[in-house]
This record gives structure tokens, C-alpha cells and sequence, in this order.
């Protein structure tokens, strides 16, 4: 039968919480969750309902991860707490495990969440069996020693000189040592010999006691009954049992999260990677047609984003304008963002034809692209001398068409399904639209409409269009300059969760 697991979920996204509890669900657990967005309805969901475990996007409109780990913590609550993120910064990713989070995981990269779940609430039990522990001890040695008996953590019980009195069944996982191998011995033989020469605590030298203003937390090298190091985490506390003064330690092998701490390290130079593949493949100029004023540009977020535009030679002299957004960030996104990028100009080389092209694009993505990603996409064929745009949309967020007067003359709306998706699809145009002098004609990633302002509510389309009438007669480029910092300003300093991209074509 498969376990219950109650899953308190701190996301804002409906899809990213339900895509957990599937994966939860695929692992092994019958899973019971609620999806929260703010601290309200947090504080409410943890004093109303028992939860095994918080899983938490780091950035929420008007929330986060940060403050989310604050409530818990307040709470008193041994609940484990690991954070589910597009991606953030190591110093940001560290700094929240340092204030208690469990683990990070990224979006991008999930095959961790099963084993992670499993690895907290494990440790969830040993530490409720700790507490428990040190709880009867004062009142029964023997109960103490069936509880400690069942615990994960290695626990020794020592005498003031770190003789070892007691040793739990779980030192064999982390030494390798039988517990009756331990009992008589000093603690210092746990301990590479480089460590026992070069500290003064007291639990490394016998002849030396240790006071329990000495008691503490710390992370030091541990060695194996075979010779080799492990990595421990060590918390020593003073105890009185039976008028005799006493010490316990705690110990936990730690390797793995310092596994963790140095994928941390890898990531952020993925994250640099991905960002710096994503930067030189934008273009370095618009075209300059005569009879139009064309901009574009990429304003990035915090993580590296799969945001892409372009403007592409295409077949018969028409001009390619591309928008485009790989889901994820990261190196993975990035990558792919590259890989589209080459097979929609190498598709539009000797195709006029925008639907073709993507038709031909995704033959190529579909044999790459995996079931968790896709690409979405509008490509635009802008024939200057005729003053024509031919477009195809693949699930793209729609484009928008302004009349001179400002009003909307079309939305540019998608005609196919993302990229990537069905490897047989075949993409087909929109009516040709014929421009007209005055016009305006925005293609956009959802990272402009969907910016979120520090009272949870979105930029929106019409604030866009609102900055894109205000600015009609401005140049293409400081229209494109005027979105961005009107963006800015809604959000007023919060942190960028996507890239805003956009291009600007006006008709003069």
C-alpha cells in the first residue's frame, strides 16, 4: 500500500503543484495537499491541519520562500521544508539552508524530489525520536535506551572524559562499527588521526573533561571502521542520569548534503553558462527596411530564462520576426532555445513560407525534446516592399496590432500547438494582414503581461497597451525601453521571476 503523505504546497503556479504531486504520487505516496500563495493562507493551513512536509517556490507574488520558512519556523513545527524553484542564486539557495530549509531542488530537474521527500521524513523521525529520547531519559535509562534504539541518527553516550558508554544500532550505518564494539572506547578513535592531534576539545582528548559550556554543534570529518572519511554533523549536550553527569552525542552523516551544497555550486555556474549561450544569441542590431522602425530586446530575470527573439532572412527577401519561450531555465532551456534558433534559420533559407518553416523546425525539435518541455513560437514574415505580415503562431502568448488612432486592430493569436509536442504537425499561416502607415505591431513573451507587482496582481495587458499608446510616437526602440521600465516600476523592486522580451514594429 502506498504511503499517506500530507504535502503543504507554497506555489503560485496550479500546474508546477499539481506536477509535484504526481511525481510524489509516481513515487510511491498517496499524497493529500493544498496549494497556498500567501502568508495568510499559510499561517491558516498549518494551524487548521497536520502536514508531513513543505514543498516551496522561492519567489510568490508579495511571498516567498524566505518568509514561508519564517512561518513554519515560528510554528515550532518539525516540519521538513525544501524549496522547488526555477532557479535562484547560490548565495540565496545557501543562505535559505542555512536558515533551516531541508534541501533545493529546481523545477527544471525533479528526479530529486522522491529520493529528497523520503530522505527528510526519515530524518523528520529520527529528530522526533530524539526529542522524545532526551525527554525520558531523565525518568527511565531503560526506556531511554529503547527509544535511542530506534532513532537514525548514531547516538553515544559518554562520560566526562568521552568514554563511550552506550552506542546506538544506527552507529553501524555511519562507522561501521557494531554498537559493542564501541562501548569502552573514547570517542577520539571515531575521528581521523589528523583531527586528534590538531583539536583541544574535549571529546577528542580524554584526559580532558568536557564542560557543558563546551556543548555545541559542529560539523567535522568522521572515520570509518575501514579507514575511510565521512562528513558528520556532531551535537553534543550535557545530560545528568542517575547523579552522574553525562554526554550525549548526536551524529549524522552529512555527505550527502554537502553532495548537495556543491550542486548548488554547479548550478550557479550553469546558470552563468546558460545566460551567457542566451546573450550571444540575440541579435545585435534590428534590420533596417525602409518604410519601418523595428526594435527588439531581452531584459533578463534572475535565473537564465529560455526567452528568444530574432530577426531571421528568410526566402524571397521577407524578413523573419521571431518570438519564442522555452519552458525551464537553466543550461537545459538555454541549450534548446539554441537549438531552435538554428533550425528556424536554417528552415527559413529557402522557405517564404512561414507555416513551413515551423512545420519543418518541429520534425527537427520533436526527436530532442523530451515529454516535460516544449517550445512556444510566432514567426512573423514581414514583406517590406508590399508592407504584408504573413504570421504562423505556435502556442504562442498573442501578439497585438494598433491602429493609428491607438485601438487594437488584431491580436496576432496562435495557430498551432507549442513546438515539440507532436512531431507530425503541420503548422499553417494566418490570413496575410496588409499594414497600414501608423501602425504598431508588439510580439511579446508572457513575461511582460504576466510581471507581478507586490500586491499579487499582474502588469496585465492592458497596462501594456496603455505604455504602448502613450509612446506610439516614439522610435520602436524607446517604445521597447518605455515596457520595460513601466514593468519596473509596477513591480516596484521585486525580484523578476521570467524574462521580458519583446519586438516593436512600427509602420511609418
Amino acid at each position: 500500500m502506498k504511503q499517506p503523505l500530507r504535502v503543504l504546497v507554497v506555489e503560485d503556479s496550479e500546474f508546477d503543484a499539481k506536477m509535484l504531486v504526481r511525481l510524489l504520487d509516481r513515487g510511491g505516496y498517496a499524497t493529500t495537499s493544498e496549494r497556498v500563495q500567501t502568508a495568510a493562507d499559510m499561517t491558516r493551513a498549518l494551524s487548521e491541519k497536520e502536514w508531513d512536509i513543505v514543498l516551496s517556490d522561492y519567489n510568490l507574488p508579495g511571498f516567498n520562500a524566505t518568509l514561508a520558512l519564517q512561518l513554519l519556523q515560528a510554528t515550532q513545527l518539525d516540519i521538513p521544508f525544501i524549496i522547488v524553484s526555477g532557479g535562484i542564486g547560490e548565495d540565496i539557495a545557501v543562505a535559505a539552508m542555512k536558515s533551516g530549509a531541508s534541501d533545493y531542488l529546481m523545477k527544471g530537474n525533479l528526479a530529486r524530489l522522491v529520493p529528497a521527500v523520503e530522505r527528510e521524513l526519515r530524518d523528520a523521525a529520527g529528530r522526533k525520536a530524539r526529542r522524545r529520547a532526551e525527554s525520558e531519559l531523565r525518568n527511565s535509562e531503560q526506556r531511554y535506551r529503547l527509544l535511542w534504539e530506534t532513532a537514525t541518527d548514531a547516538i553515544l553516550l559518554m562520560d566526562t572524559r568521552s568514554n563511550i558508554l552506550f552506542a546506538n544500532p544506527a552507529v553501524q550505518s555511519i562507522f561501521g562499527y557494531e554498537p559493542a564494539e564501541l562501548v569502552g572506547k573514547n570517542f577520539a578513535m571515531l575521528l581521523p588521526e589528523k583531527l586528534r592531534a590538531e583539536s583541544d576539545t574535549a571529546f577528542q582528548k580524554p584526559g580532558k573533561s568536557l564542560t557543558a559550556a563546551q556543548a555545541r554543534t559542529l560539523e567535522t570529518a568522521g572515520l570509518k571502521k575501514t579507514g575511510s572519511e565521512v562528513l558528520l554533523e556532531l551535537a553534543f549536550n550535557d545530560m545528568e542520569l542517575g547523579g552522574q553527569r553525562l554526554i550525549v552525542a548526536f551524529i549524522r552523516d552529512i555527505t550527502e548534503r554537502e553532495r548537495n551544497r556543491r550542486e548548488l555550486l554547479e548550478h550557479a555556474e550553469q546558470f552563468r553558462v546558460a545566460r551567457e549561450i542566451q546573450s550571444h544569441l540575440f541579435p545585435k542590431a534590428a534590420p533596417q527596411l525602409p518604410g519601418f522602425d523595428i526594435a527588439g530586446a531581452s531584459f533578463p530575470a534572475a535565473a537564465a530564462g529560455g526567452d528568444y527573439f530574432d530577426f531571421v532572412p528568410m526566402a524571397d527577401d521577407g524578413v523573419g520576426l521571431v518570438v519564442g519561450d522555452v519552458t525551464g531555465h537553466g543550461i537545459g532551456p538555454a541549450l534548446l532555445m539554441a537549438e531552435t534558433r538554428a533550425y528556424v534559420r536554417i528552415a527559413s533559407l529557402n522557405r517564404a513560407d512561414p507555416g513551413q518553416v515551423l512545420t519543418r523546425t518541429n520534425i527537427a525539435l520533436a526527436e530532442d525534446i523530451g515529454a516535460e518541455r516544449f517550445v512556444t513560437l510566432f514567426l512573423g514574415r514581414l514583406d517590406a516592399a508590399e508592407r504584408r505580415l504573413k504570421f504562423v503562431s505556435a502556442g504562442h502568448p498573442p501578439g497585438y496590432l494598433l491602429a493609428p488612432d491607438g485601438s487594437v486592430r488584431m491580436e496576432l493569436r496562435r495557430t498551432g500547438v507549442p513546438l515539440g509536442m507532436r512531431p507530425n504537425t503541420e503548422y499553417r499561416n494566418a490570413p496575410t494582414i496588409k499594414l497600414k502607415p501608423g501602425e504598431i505591431a508588439l510580439l511579446l513573451t508572457d513575461g511582460l503581461e504576466e510581471a507581478m507587482g507586490p500586491g499579487d496582481e499582474m502588469f496585465g495587458t492592458d497596462r501594456m497597451l496603455a505604455v504602448l499608446r502613450a509612446n506610439r510616437d516614439h522610435s520602436a526602440a524607446q517604445i521597447v525601453d518605455a515596457l520595460y521600465l513601466a514593468v519596473r516600476e509596477f513591480c516596484k523592486g521585486t525580484e523578476q521571476q521570467d524574462d521580458v522580451t519583446c519586438i516593436v514594429v512600427k509602420v511609418l
